[in-house]
């Protein structure tokens, strides 16, 4: 009787174990590769948070919350492409990525991305 009990007593133990409620650490997005040919932005440091790839040739707006929001990026085209900034009226201005450039804090042009694209539309240096 007593070994029924203490089995039974292991089992109650060992459920509740499993259903009781566990400390976790915050949800985070995690870093995803970025594909090669591609150059990607994400909305945090460290190359966290939401994330949009860009990949040439044209231009294209930023998306998924980096436009104007883009604290990290990573590229892995092989070639250079241009980060666009536009001002008042018809202003503008372009930051160069290089192949296998990357920056997992970039303060600089966190606040400033608008959009990519494979030239400087016309846009000066910034």
């Amino acid at each position: 009787m007593r070994l029924r009990a203490a089995a039974t007593t292991a089992v109650f133990a060992a459920l509740l174990t499993a259903v009781a409620p566990t400390a976790t650490a915050e949800p985070t997005t995690p870093h995803v590769a970025t594909p090669p040919g591609r150059i990607c932005f994400w909305t945090k440091p460290g190359m966290m948070g939401q994330s949009w790839c860009y990949g040439p040739p044209g231009y294209a707006e930023a998306e998924n919350g980096t436009q104007r929001n883009a604290y990290s990026f990573e590229s892995r085209y092989n070639g250079t492409v241009y980060a666009i900034s536009y001002g008042a009226g018809s202003s503008c201005v372009y930051r160069e990525i290089r192949g296998d450039d990357y920056d997992e804090n970039w303060t600089a042009w966190a606040t400033k991305l608008d959009g990519v694209s494979h030239e400087t539309m016309g846009c000066e240096p910034g």
